[in-house]
């Protein structure tokens, strides 16, 4: 049997992990357009959650990523110089290069060497194969050779982003929310490696505008950044790695699979930045093909049937709240109004999944400084 895996991100190499492992018989090839260690972003965040499905699923491999990772145990919300703080929920996190090196090591240990700087430009291109992988993110070959046979759908948010890094630690993923000369902007920070993070700044399209940024080159944006977030960089510099203002865009597909063709990650569907889902759902939806070939003996049509049977409902669940998070945040503005706890549970309930009953397990200490504040927890 020959699988031919396009793209060599997070996706694309742990699949070709898993396939190895259940089947070191199979020929697993893996092609990457970009040379090797040529990365964007800067920090990958796990909740304890999905650090705890790898450790299920592949023992070996988290035990090969742990101990590199950076771990906190609360996020914290920062709004009109009042820092909260929201337990519940523990996060790990490791540079985005970090993780690939360490995947590309296990795969190595596999057998399995990715070939760089080849770019595929057609789907057909990786032919013959029994099975294709479309694991080459949002801009697949693989999808966009044939967008209708997989149902796609993409729609652009409002709101604009940037994504940095910075020259500082932060002691937990933070949310800061500032009330600035050019308008209202929000920054997503987190640490992911011994003095630095990674620091994704947000305003709206109307802001975006007026500050004029649409003029403005790389520098000189990344400079009025600093000074806008001055007070929470605290010396620090943001660190540029080919940023630019982009809009989020809402990728979904009707159908995961055209023929012995199918999509995993970024490639598949996209879930915005505000959860920080995107590669633990990549890897989740690795594990869940590679459990479907499994349990269908790698018949190859009965097993991507099987994996969108089973991997939808649990996909449309987190990509669901994923796009609630994300409409709180288009008008992330107009909540800033309110006084900081309230805006705090504002935020934590941006999702739609917690009700009091739940927001109390969830996140016991959080709300009792809510209810000793007298906040209302109805909904």
């Amino acid at each position: 049997m020959r699988v031919s895996i396009a793209g060599a991100g997070p996706a694309g190499l742990y699949a070709a992990i898993l396939i190895r492992r259940a089947r070191p018989d199979i020929d697993v090839s893996v092609h990457e357009q970009n040379p090797k260690d040529a990365t964007f972003g800067f920090g990958v965040v796990f909740s304890d959650q999905a650090l705890g499905f790898l450790r299920d699923d592949d023992p070996e491999t988290a035990a090969l990523i742990e101990p590199h990772m950076q771990r906190w145990s609360d996020i914290a919300v920062v709004h009109k110089n009042e820092r909260i703080p929201i337990d519940g929920v523990g996060f790990s996190a490791i540079g985005r290069l970090d993780l690939l090196r360490l995947l590309q090591q296990r795969a190595a240990q596999l057998g399995i060497n990715p070939v760089f700087g080849s770019r595929i430009e057609t789907a057909d291109a990786l032919d013959p194969a029994d099975l294709i992988i479309g694991a080459d993110g949002l801009n697949s070959v693989i999808r966009t050779s044939a967008p209708e046979e997989f149902g796609e759908r993409m729609e652009h948010l409002s709101n604009r982003f940037i994504w940095y890094g910075a020259t500082r630690e932060f002691d937990a993923l933070t949310q800061s929310f500032v009330d600035t000369r050019l308008g209202k902007f929000n920054a997503h920070h987190y640490r992911y490696q011994a003095g630095r993070s990674t620091f994704i700044i947000e305003t709206t399209d109307a802001i975006w505008h007026e500050a004029g940024f649409a003029e403005l080159d790389a520098e000189t944006t990344r400079s009025i950044c600093e000074d806008l977030f001055a007070d929470v960089l605290d010396g620090a510099r943001l660190v540029d790695n080919n940023s630019a203002w982009r809009q989020f865009p809402n990728l979904t597909c009707d159908r995961y699979y055209s023929g012995n063709r199918v999509l995993v990650g970024d490639a598949l569907h996209t879930a915005h930045f505000s959860i920080g889902s995107g590669t633990r759902l990549a890897l989740e939806d690795v594990m869940a093909l590679v459990d479907a070939l499994k349990s269908n003996d790698w018949d190859v049509p009965e097993a991507l049937a099987d994996f969108q049977d089973t991997r939808h409902p649990h996909l449309h669940k987190i990509v669901s709240a994923a796009t609630r998070s994300a409409t709180w945040y288009e008008t992330f503005d107009r909540h800033m109004a309110l006084e900081p706890w309230p805006f705090a549970l504002s935020y934590i309930r941006r999702a739609g999944r917690l009700d009091a009953d739940k927001l109390r397990r969830f996140a016991p200490e959080f709300t009792a400084q809510l209810e000793a504040r007298g906040v209302s927890l109805s909904i």
